[in-house]
């Protein structure tokens, strides 16, 4: 835990595997946001409806998305899935906090699978939540400008 603390960029957080969203099961502590797609089952802490465009797009636009945030670095790559993770890490403390996004097919346009969670301490005050936020706002207007 001290190597992540003390890295830089994704060093020191051990990537992970894909995530299966149909069968992720949420920690009860209060240190992750997951946005879902509303017409994909399971629980979520935040739903939005499907974008009316390819995946294809909606995939280039949360890697754009990812690559503009600050203080976030690639940590895995899952293109045949279309998903990806990142590290981003906390301004102040340089806490890392894994971000996953995946698109896929979803009540007929394209859903966005986004979950932020926190790797060290047990609440967040709220920073996986607005980060999530954050970047469906980013992600929204990069699609509205086409």
């Amino acid at each position: 835990m001290i190597g992540m603390l003390f890295s830089r960029g994704a060093a020191g957080v051990p990537a992970p595997g894909p995530v299966d969203f149909a069968t992720l099961a949420l920690p009860a502590s209060p240190n992750t946001c997951l946005l879902t797609p509303t017409t994909a089952p399971g629980a979520g802490h935040l739903h939005r409806d499907p974008f009316p465009v390819s995946p294809d797009q909606a995939w280039d636009a949360i890697r754009a998305v990812a690559a503009a945030m600050p203080r976030t670095f690639p940590l895995a790559d899952f293109p045949d899935r279309r998903q990806a993770q990142w590290v981003a890490r906390t301004r102040l403390m340089n806490y890392p906090d894994i971000v996953v996004a995946e698109v896929a097919p979803a009540g007929g346009g394209t859903g966005l699978w986004l979950y932020s969670r926190s790797l060290i301490g047990y609440s967040d005050l709220g920073a996986n939540r607005a980060r999530v936020l954050e970047w469906l706002a980013a992600f929204e207007a990069l699609l509205r400008r086409g």
